[in-house]
């Protein structure tokens, strides 16, 4: 199937560089673009793109608030925050409201549409440079945010190999290196990323990643 994109940028030659970029694969489509945040979460709700690719600084409504109203529709949409600043508040602040990816605008053409593709298989990954910065990020806090109490409650029902799998994801690792870290098939490893997923009403293995930082699961090393 072919994954269909919305590229959200406020500079008109980025917008048209990553179509033409995306639309050259033979399995992903450009169908539509947006100049800010306001007019993504717009064209999200006219197109229903699979994949958004979104800006952090654009005008209007930034990225990151605009991520946050894609995520709180509960669409199928999933968000790919592209942005040049490789700073820690952005890629925690992009993830935190619910963005499934995080790359910056250097990427080659490979890794972009390798990102696009990812992330609308629902198998979105932290590269370890992100991980590495969003545990220095939460390091540098006086105090972790407070977990909801429906999501204190659903930590405790998790199993003690789905929290170990919880880390994992949170370190960075795939199904197939969690699956040969603990010896494990894949499909064994699937099915507890699942139901890590339901248990905390998470939406996928990014924000499962995230609530693994607010829990302390992961610290630095």
């Amino acid at each position: 199937m072919t994954i269909r994109v919305l590229v959200a940028d406020d500079q008109m030659m980025v917008r048209e560089g990553f179509s033409v970029l995306l639309n050259a694969m033979p399995d992903i489509e450009v169908v539509g673009e947006a100049v800010n945040g306001r007019e993504a979460v717009t064209r999200v709700r006219e197109l229903a793109p699979d994949v958004v690719l979104m800006d952090i600084r654009m005008p209007e409504l930034n990225g990151i608030e605009a991520t946050r109203e894609i995520v709180a529709a509960d669409g199928a949409s999933k968000v790919l925050v592209l942005t040049t600043f490789d700073l820690d508040e952005y890629v925690y602040q992009a993830l935190r409201a619910g963005a499934s990816g995080f790359l910056l605008k250097d990427a080659s053409a490979r890794q972009l549409a390798d990102g696009v593709r990812v992330v609308a298989a629902g198998e979105a990954l932290l590269a370890p440079s992100v991980t590495r910065r969003l545990i220095t990020e939460f390091s540098k806090m006086s105090e972790p945010p407070r977990l909801r109490s429906s999501a204190q409650a659903a930590y405790g029902d998790l199993t003690e190999r789905e929290t170990e799998v919880l880390v994992l994801i949170a370190q960075g690792l795939s199904n197939v290196e969690i699956a040969e870290r603990l010896v494990v098939a894949e499909s064994t490893i699937k099915t507890h990323v699942s139901r890590v997923l339901v248990k905390l009403g998470l939406r996928d293995r990014t924000q499962a990643a995230v609530f693994a930082y607010e829990a302390r699961l992961v610290t630095p090393r």
